[in-house]
């Protein structure tokens, strides 16, 4: 029995009593839980914007105006391969602090390693341009500023929000433009003049249709959303936080709070990728048009859907390719740094150098392209040529114990990110057969 008079018994029923109420206190206060999850909620929106991009926009009008709601289980099955990659190559850098191009450095072979972080620099820059050019087409459907001079504001604002600014502002900047992005679509789909056949959109985001001559855009969709460069960010960004440093409870812990962050955002994610193939669908292929420019489907929403629905689009395309543009340099800034087995750093010369380079290199591009719309979408189809071997290496790693120690990938989770790998590389064995029928008849 316990005396409650001796001074440690007493001291030690005092604390198992705080306990019982701290829990029970916990269990009253879901309040307090939610603000705990709200403290780690941001990286995946930083990835969400990626795959909301302008390319998306135009892989997806294309698929909604040429294909109707036929296309939508792309986006599904996209997001599903999104949120398994995601929080695999998020698990690499909180149990390592790593991010994947520093760990690709130091874990692999150069001749193997370095070739494909180089190819991965490489899909930085052809989504800076699909980035930057959305934005600067957005600042023509607005203002009709000149696409070249708008590309170039575009890129002097993007560097001063990357030079100037902490990940924790980026963060907060990156889920006001997502928030504003989702709102105009839902403005869009509430329109009373949109019409939209739910029951076809409910069929075509669970059953897989390949039609006849949609191989290019389905690669298109999923380069715009399963994008290796949001890969590479994600473990950077989830990293910086040096959770890696903690025991491993507390691992642990970061690991839910960062899945739960990463489905959130990716749900987001998919919702406007469906809005958008859905408005295409209810106003393009509906009446028959097959939409070749951003430019022409904002101008057709005019006498379809009303002025306000064209200005809502242009306005939401200028914050989708500001946003990505970030994220885009950021990337580029985290692979090109990786190279050299440092983190990102703005303050970095090697940073500062990859996000140069990524910014630039795609302004230069744009100023040799004449049609933006198919600028947009082969720099989508370049992005999923790449991603197969971005994954390869993000399994070869996370699957070594050398790398991951107890955090090492379970064998469901290895069997699962490879059916991933096996079907991403197959969809672009298919497209490489699409391109390659023709010539060889």
């Amino acid at each position: 029995m316990t005396d409650d008079r001796h001074p440690t018994n007493g001291k030690r029923t005092i604390q198992m009593r705080l306990m019982e109420r701290l829990k029970i206190w916990q269990h009253l206060r879901p309040t307090s839980q939610a603000l705990e999850i709200l403290k780690y909620i941001g990286p995946g929106f930083l990835v969400t914007v990626g795959f909301i991009d302008p390319g998306n926009w135009a892989s997806n009008v294309a698929a909604g105006s040429e294909f109707g709601y036929k296309l939508l289980w792309m986006v599904t099955l996209s997001t599903i391969m999104l949120i398994i990659l995601q929080h695999n190559v998020a698990h690499l850098g909180i149990a390592t602090g790593l991010c994947l191009s520093e760990a690709a450095s130091k874990h692999l072979p150069s001749w193997f390693g370095k070739p494909i972080l180089g190819s991965a620099v490489l899909a930085a820059v052809s989504t800076a341009l699909a980035e930057l050019l959305g934005a600067a087409i957005g600042l023509q459907m607005l203002f009709r500023i000149p696409l070249q001079i708008g590309v170039v504001l575009v890129l002097a604002f993007i560097l001063w929000m990357l030079f100037s600014n902490s990940y924790r502002k980026l963060e907060r900047i990156i889920i006001g433009f997502v928030g504003l992005i989702g709102l105009s679509f839902l403005f869009e789909l509430s329109l009373p003049k949109m019409h939209v056949a739910w029951m076809d959109a409910g069929l075509g985001w669970v059953w897989p249709a390949i039609p006849l001559g949609a191989i290019p855009i389905v690669m298109a969709v999923l380069g715009a959303v399963v994008m290796p460069h949001n890969l590479f960010l994600h473990s950077e960004i989830i990293q910086s936080r040096q959770w890696h440093l903690e025991d491993e409870t507390v691992i642990k812990r970061q690991l839910n709070y960062e899945f739960l962050d990463t489905i959130i955002a990716m749900l987001v994610g998919w919702a406007i990728n469906s809005a958008m193939i859905i408005v295409a669908a209810a106003t393009f292929f509906r009446h028959g048009t097959h939409v070749t420019q951003l430019e022409t489907a904002q101008q057709m929403l005019t006498p379809l859907l009303g002025p306000a629905a064209s200005i809502v689009f242009a306005i939401a395309l200028l914050f989708a390719g500001l946003s990505s543009s970030v994220t885009a340099g950021m990337a580029g800034g985290s692979i090109f740094a990786g190279i050299w087995g440092d983190p990102y750093n703005i303050k970095d010369p090697h940073t500062r150098w990859g996000v140069l380079l990524t910014l630039l290199g795609a302004t230069v591009i744009i100023f040799f392209i004449h049609n933006p719309f198919q600028g947009l979408v082969i720099s989508q189809l370049l992005l999923s040529v790449q991603l197969p071997w971005t994954i390869f290496i993000q399994i070869l790693l996370t699957s070594k114990r050398s790398v991951m120690g107890k955090f090492v990938n379970t064998p469901v989770l290895n069997v699962t990110l490879w059916i991933v790998a096996a079907v991403v590389t197959g969809l672009n064995i298919m497209l490489l057969w699409s391109v390659l029928k023709p010539v060889f008849g």
